[in-house]
């Protein structure tokens, strides 16, 4: 009967207006919702065989919901560098546990990218769910993978300790006073027998330098150690003797030739413009490899002119290229006071974890107190052929499902994933505006759908009363 079609119809008017309703709340409840996506209800008509001819029956309305994934919400600006939001398609990919992954545990998708580090050391977010990245191998490569979901690992910063660099190379900017006095002991000077390294005014022993340069370099653990090169005008016009020695000279075992600590010993020449004559300066062996090679700690007793580490520091081999004429200005002969304008080094003291940092790229980085920064992870973007055929699970996130395709791992930036955005969260993309104007529609067509059954309710008592 088309009184009881039109009755039922009044039923799916609401029942449909009712999901709108759902999808409505839902929205306006998450407007401050990191990541979230609003949905909305699209109707469409039910039409029955008896919709046509004389006699209608009304068939009514049903309600699909439809969530729009693929929206992106504005960035905002936080002031934690842990938080993460994609500019452009993609989404962070997670689990709900942080260790023992297997391919059989959840992989869940979501671009609420409110990330923190846990008690362990892991970057999770406020749903408790785990950020997934390609982790640093042992050799310090990270190895991507855009199809093998078991190559990524949650990212962890805890096992990042400490961190220091041995000195590799060292600059020296300094001057030599070319009208230097002479020095009364400098007939007497032997590197061997009455060096600048025996020098001790106290014991009256050894010949004092006319200036020195410190060089502060580091060790295979960040140890301080001091280098220092001592120099003793010669009685020849544009020469200069010149040693290097370890400060203090029990840093180091040396074999036969060098005495007190002693590294180096010989000639520095200058040319008559006052610049560094590379071809007949004898300081070292090749004047334009400036090595000194110290063995490690464990090595036996070093042979004659080579020299080690302290047995009792522990530290491993070094190469330490000390450069006298390679920096700006390198070293000099010119008739001005003797100075030092700048000695660089570079090699850091050991230094703890500071802070975390994410780039573009996804690379997480590990920032050290002694400006030593290094590469822990790197965050992996999922895509999907249809990402608006996810479905939508607690915490703000989604899995994969069949409308949506399968997964595609790629790293920031390439492949249509989009980039990281560190230091900002996506906003939801719900409009308030928008949304009360669907309330008001929907509470009207609530309304008028239980008006519907209303009126067929009279028309149906009229029809009993007929009978009586």
């Amino acid at each position: 009967m088309s009184i009881n079609s039109a009755m039922l119809a009044g039923v799916t008017g609401l029942v449909s207006n009712s999901s709108a309703l759902a999808a409505i709340s839902d929205n306006i409840a998450n407007v401050n919702t990191v990541g979230y996506k609003r949905s909305q209800a699209n109707f469409q008509t039910l039409v029955t065989s008896r919709a046509t001819g004389a006699s209608y029956a009304a068939g009514g309305v049903t309600a699909q919901t439809r969530r729009f994934i693929t929206t992106q919400g504005l960035p905002t600006q936080t002031t934690s560098s842990t938080d993460l939001s994609i500019s452009g398609q993609g989404f962070f990919t997670v689990t709900e546990k942080a260790e023992d992954l297997q391919a059989s545990d959840v992989r869940s998708f979501t671009r609420a990218g409110s990330f923190q580090l846990d008690s362990l050391g892991y970057l999770r977010n406020d749903a408790g769910l785990y950020l997934q990245g390609w982790v640093v191998d042992d050799e310090g490569i990270i190895n991507t993978d855009p199809s093998d979901i078991t190559r990524l690992k949650s990212i962890n910063v805890s096992s990042v300790g400490g961190a220091a660099e041995q000195t590799t190379r060292a600059t020296v900017n300094a001057n030599l006073q070319s009208s230097q006095a002479l020095s009364a002991d400098v007939g007497v000077y032997d590197a061997t027998t009455n060096s600048m390294a025996m020098y001790d005014p106290d014991l009256g022993t050894g010949v004092r330098p006319d200036f020195s340069i410190q060089v502060p370099v580091s060790d295979s653990k960040g140890g301080k150690r001091t280098v220092q090169v001592d120099f003793l005008k010669s009685a020849n016009p544009n020469e200069w003797f010149a040693e290097i020695r370890a400060v203090p000279a029990s840093d180091v075992e040396t074999g036969a030739g060098l005495v007190n600590g002693q590294l180096a010993t010989g000639l520095v020449v200058f040319t008559p413009d006052g610049r560094l004559d590379n071809t007949a300066t004898t300081l070292f062996p090749d004047p334009g490899n400036p090595i000194l090679t110290f063995g490690a700690s464990a090595d036996g007793a070093p042979g004659a002119g080579a020299f080690k580490w302290d047995t009792g520091l522990g530290v491993g081999a070094q190469e330490i290229r000390l450069d006298l004429g390679g920096a700006a200005g390198g070293l000099t002969q010119f008739d001005s006071q003797s100075l030092v304008q700048s000695v660089a080094t570079n090699g850091t003291a050991f230094g703890n974890l500071t802070n975390i940092e994410i780039d573009d790229q996804g690379f997480v980085t590990a920032i050290f107190d002694n400006g030593i920064s290094r590469q822990i992870a790197q965050v992996a973007v999922a895509t999907f052929p249809n990402a608006d055929g996810l479905i939508p699970v607690s915490g703000n996130a989604y899995r994969v499902s069949q409308q949506s395709g399968t997964y595609n791992f790629k790293t920031p930036g390439s492949g249509g994933a989009g980039f990281i955005t560190p230091s900002t969260l996506e906003a939801s993309t719900v409009d308030l505006s928008s949304e009360f104007t669907g309330l008001i529609t929907t509470q009207r067509a609530y309304s008028a759908s239980s008006k519907i059954i209303t009126t067929a309710d009279q028309m149906l008592e009229e029809l009993l009363n007929i009978k009586r």
